[in-house]
């Protein structure tokens, strides 16, 4: 297997004294983090054609997965996508600028209001998905199939015994 960038790192981390078990954690650490950087330049760029930003991205398809009539209250999509309630406000004042989104007040519950996708959202929705399709093909192009299913199987195994923790 060819070296890559965090093997560099390796000794260094051996040199400190860290314990093979920690440099195993560290570099999974790091790998995971260079995917992801990956993975998100690649949709950015295609988001952009779009005229989407990753966050208006997400916010979209958490409305496009939610049932008929693809709407959430604004604290359920902080909550889903980990944004703050001021991002998640500035966020859906550029969707419903857009067009994109749709507030509308919540009869259940006069404190809240419900955002749901407007028929332009839903077809922004489909093309950035699309897009995001597009921008995962690009990364893992030329890299066999049962290697990438090898290494999402081995990242559920590392990822399921974990406990969502949250870090201040």
């Amino acid at each position: 297997m060819k070296p890559d960038e965090i093997d560099e790192l390796v000794p260094r981390w051996k040199e400190a004294g860290m314990s093979s078990s920690l440099i195993a954690t560290l570099e999974l650490g790091k790998r995971i983090s260079r995917l992801h950087l990956l993975f998100e330049q690649a949709i950015k760029a295609e988001l952009a054609e779009l005229g989407l930003t990753y966050a208006e991205f997400d916010v979209l398809m958490a409305l496009n997965r939610a049932a008929p009539p693809y709407r959430m209250k604004p604290s359920e999509l902080s909550k889903a996508l980990l944004l703050t309630s001021g991002g998640i406000s500035n966020v859906l004042q550029r969707l419903t600028a857009a067009g994109h989104v749709e507030r509308e007040d919540n009869a259940g519950d006069a404190r809240s209001r419900w955002v749901q996708l407007t028929e332009s959202g839903r077809q922004v929705a489909t093309s950035a998905l699309g897009a995001s399709s597009r921008a995962y093909s690009d990364v893992t192009a030329g890299i066999e199939e049962e290697a990438v299913r090898r290494a999402a199987d081995a990242l559920r195994e590392v990822l399921t015994p974990m406990k969502r923790r949250r870090y201040r």
